[in-house]
């Protein structure tokens, strides 16, 4: 796996066809900030657009299983390295280091210089071409990962970040610092989305409320800034990540899959007028 020093000029090369830029982002894990990541993604190719998907979790990918594509392989071209597409069309396409690795439980044993030159190649060597969107799916946390995706993307026009949280005040506390990263580093905030709020019964639809509910939406209402919605747990999004599926496209009745696509044209409709 070779690693190349890369310009801004490479980056912005590479970007200059991708309309929108949106990061996914969560103070701590487990809160199915990836389940976000590429249900979005999977929502907004359903509506008609480009979308590509860039897993930046160098320790933890699990995009690629999720989305189905984790047996396939990168390309080299001239232009650089071909994503992974996920259907014939090309609408969806996908970048891990997961498609890099030898075996796909081999792990990735990197120190902060070597993961930033990775994310930097991805940014400057994956041939996007035409896209709507690229949703960029973080690690938990605001350590060197992210600094760099948001150094990289500073100066083309990054749409903002889109914070994923769970109802439990552990959880917001930790979206707390994740704003703060924000602001810090000048990184708009797109909105919050309150992930496992809520089960929806696979027999009658209703909806417990397991881990609280509210959390997200307060967070957001204290800090001013968007709230994009409740997603609650649904066995069946569950087994759709598992078997590479689209929830969203085939249980599209289902309360959190249209929570999904309300979600996802949310942000369409957010990005389109900043």
């Amino acid at each position: 796996m070779r690693m190349e020093v890369t310009t801004n000029e490479e980056i912005a090369s590479n970007l200059k066809n991708v309309r929108h830029k949106i990061v996914i982002l969560s103070g701590k894990g487990g809160v199915g900030k990836s389940t976000v990541a590429t249900q979005l993604a999977l929502s907004l190719r359903k509506h008609g657009a480009k979308v590509g998907v860039l897993d930046v979790d160098l320790c933890g990918p699990s995009v690629a299983r999720m989305l189905n594509v984790e047996d396939k392989d990168v390309h080299q071209s001239p232009q650089g390295w071909v994503p992974v597409y996920s259907d014939q069309s090309q609408s969806l396409a996908v970048m891990s280091i997961a498609f890099l690795l030898s075996k796909k439980d081999d792990p990735v044993v990197w120190r902060g210089p070597k993961k930033n030159a990775m994310i930097k190649q991805f940014l400057s060597d994956v041939v996007w071409g035409d896209l709507d969107y690229l949703i960029i799916d973080t690690p938990p946390g605001t350590s060197d990962e992210h600094i760099t995706v948001v150094e990289c993307l500073q100066g083309y026009n990054p749409d903002g970040a889109v914070l994923v949280t769970t109802p439990q005040a552990v959880a917001v506390g930790d979206v707390r610092r994740e704003l703060t990263f924000c602001r810090k580093t000048k990184l708009p905030v797109l909105g919050v989305i309150e992930n496992m709020s809520g089960f929806i019964c696979p027999h009658c639809t209703e909806c417990s409320n397991v881990f609280s509910k509210g959390g997200g939406e307060a967070l957001a209402k204290e800090f001013n800034i968007p709230f994009l919605g409740c997603i609650p747990l649904d066995p069946l999004l569950s087994q759709c990540l598992e078997n590479g599926q689209s929830f969203v496209e085939v249980y599209s009745s289902s309360p959190s899959a249209q929570v999904l696509d309300g979600i996802a044209e949310s942000l369409h409709h957010r990005v389109a007028v900043s």
